[in-house]
């Protein structure tokens, strides 16, 4: 596999004599231990990590992923990729996108196994959680605010803004709200309608053109008859997809009306009207999409996919031969038993007591090589020290200085060699505690994920779902870094009647 890699070190660090040499050599020696090939060095030392993203040797980098020019990227740790999360979970969808693994040293993280991408899938969902935490304490004050009537945010619904703390109608923008229902209460038509507002010149506040589902949108919001919703939807975070908050959190206040409720009602009879000669499929992933999809094999062998039903708002997998069905949410009730019976059941994850005890010899070795070399370091000093005094002359201070500088180059070669083989143990064992703990905290977090995120965790745990009449068979993937973990867990599902 053709490797790069990533050189980024603090001033801090350079301080506590971790030079980019250093790194580079430990992370070289990693690479030989696993028998990459490195083609590339990425070195942004000295250069900050604000926005790190922006700099040349990192677009380099990240057009050599893309482009298949490596297919790994290891780094001394998590904080020398990234200054913040946010940035961090950025290249993760990079690199998984381009199918491209992430190499931390320190953290003991390789994705290129599937221990690897469980452990990094572990702290991209607690890092998930962590941002949920933040993001509700923001939140704690939006509901106060939505109840005084102030504003909570933006500019205000197009036909209005602010001024002087109260939302008002806007001269430039109230015409335009108030043209598209007349024509719309006309024709009965939205793309009609869009038509004819731009035959008219009139646009949106970004100045683009309506199309039909902005215009439903527009038409859709009770605030044109006179009653502001607020505090009635959160954003998922990526800057495009929103959810309705419980209808108990919603927030009315009386404003001024740019349409008499009269004609508010008629516009949206009209979509009620069109919405019953359909069928609405909007609260389900999209197809190919779901969480369990291509991993549930029927008992009599062939495999379950999604089967819509009108009104679906659960998914539910059906097998076409038997016509076996189970609803997604019976599904993942089990898979979080699952989870914690499974994963985090310290006596199926076994230990390699050899391997164990290799990697403590090791670090104990890398200590000592440490210490020794302070002392050296010492001794250098203080041999300069007497040579600038004059008390050692010129072939009495090489007669002491060679053998010390000899065994300082053996030290700074041995470090990172070490080093390096200490990390190739550890990212092959990867820390059976901290999967432990990590997976416990994952169970409990599970309800607060978003789907994608369960999405990932399935995909990099489950191998594949046996589905019998009356079980769930869950068979996980085997996890090399340790002892082999029981294939399979058989999960009672008492509570679900098998299919009639």
């Amino acid at each position: 596999m053709n490797v790069g890699i990533w050189i980024r070190v603090s001033t801090e660090d350079q301080a506590r004599g971790e030079s980019p040499k250093n790194h580079e050599a430990r992370a070289r020696m990693y690479a030989e231990l696993k028998r990459w090939n490195i083609v590339d060095l990425y070195d942004l030392s000295g250069v900050s990590g604000k926005d790190v993203l922006d700099n040349p040797e990192a677009k380099r980098m990240l057009d050599d992923v893309a482009a298949g020019r490596i297919q790994a990227l290891i780094f001394s740790k998590l904080a020398r990729l990234a200054r913040n999360t946010k940035q961090l979970l950025e290249i993760s969808d990079y690199f998984q996108k381009h199918d491209a693994a992430l190499v931390s040293l320190e953290e003991s993280i390789d994705t290129s196994s599937p221990a690897g991408r469980l452990l990094y899938t572990v702290i991209g969902a607690l890092a998930q959680w962590e941002r949920e935490e933040i993001s509700a304490r923001v939140a704690a004050s939006i509901p106060i605010r939505a109840k005084l009537g102030k504003n909570t945010g933006g500019k205000g619904a197009f036909g209005y803004h602010w001024v002087d703390g109260k939302i008002v109608p806007n001269p430039d923008e109230a015409p335009v709200v108030k043209r598209a229902y007349q024509i719309f209460l006309e024709t009965g038509k939205l793309l009609t309608t869009c038509n004819q507002l731009k035959d008219e010149g009139l646009y949106s506040r970004s100045k683009k053109v309506y199309r039909p589902t902005s215009l439903k949108r527009l038409l859709s919001d009770t605030i044109y008859k006179g009653i502001r919703r607020a505090n009635y939807a959160k954003s998922l975070g990526n800057k495009k997809n929103w959810v309705l908050k419980p209808e108990s959190d919603w927030v009315y206040t009386n404003v001024q009306p740019l349409v008499s409720e009269e004609d508010w009602d008629a516009a949206n009879k009209i979509f009620e009207e069109t919405a019953r000669r359909y069928t609405s499929f909007k609260a389900v992933p999209k197809v190919g999409r779901f969480l369990f999809s291509g991993i549930l094999k029927c008992q009599c062998g062939e495999k379950l996919y999604v089967a819509p039903y009108p009104s679906m708002k659960i998914p539910r997998y059906a097998c076409k031969k038997c016509g076996m069905r189970i609803n997604e949410d019976i599904i993942e009730e089990n898979f979080q038993n699952a989870l914690k019976e499974v994963v985090v059941a310290p006596e199926q994850l076994g230990a390699n007591e050899d391997l164990k005890k290799e990697l403590v010899e090791k670090q104990e070795r890398l200590e000592l090589l440490k210490k020794e070399q302070k002392e050296v370091n010492g001794k250098v000093d203080v041999l300069i020290d007497l040579y600038g005094k004059q008390v050692l002359d010129q072939n009495g201070f090489k007669e002491r200085y060679d053998p010390i500088k000899t065994r300082l180059d053996n030290i700074t070669l041995e470090i990172p060699r070490l080093q390096a083989e200490i990390d190739f143990i550890k990212t092959n064992e990867i820390g059976k505690s901290y999967v432990i703990e990590r997976a416990t905290t994952l169970a409990s977090l599970w309800p607060s994920l978003s789907y994608e995120a369960r999405q990932q965790v399935v995909k990099e745990l489950v191998e594949r779902i046996d589905v019998g009449e009356d079980s769930l068979h869950f068979v996980f993937y085997y996890i090399p870094s340790f002892a082999p973990v029981e294939k399979g867990s058989h999960i009672s599902r008492d509570s679900w009647p098998p299919p009639a």
